[in-house]
């Protein structure tokens, strides 16, 4: 396995609240097969997650990863911010891919 590869489950989200002190909920949305009508649904689910430098706010784009329990329902932490969130601009890039 590569070095930067993990067994951890990683998701994509955005952040709708970060009044906790170094926590932010992300909303993380997928599409799911309904079985009986074929048709796709999106379901839509919160997490709590650490953010160490309270680097983020409300509107970034952010990838979250698996980790051990921090307090009762926070246990995702903070990967990385994928795009930031302007309120005056809209969205603004800040991928590593350049």
């Amino acid at each position: 396995m590569l070095e930067n590869q993990s067994k951890k489950r990683a998701l994509v989200g955005f952040v709708v609240s970060d009044k906790n002190d170094k926590t932010i909920v992300v909303r993380v949305e997928t599409l799911v097969k309904h079985p009986l009508l074929k048709k796709y649904i999106r379901r839509r689910k919160k997490f709590m997650a650490h953010d160490p430098q309270n680097e983020c706010s409300i509107g970034d784009k952010v990838q979250i990863i698996e980790h051990r329990p921090l307090s009762a329902r926070k246990r995702w932490h903070l990967k990385k911010i994928i795009e930031k969130y302007n309120l005056t601009k809209g969205k603004e890039e800040t991928d590593d891919n350049g």
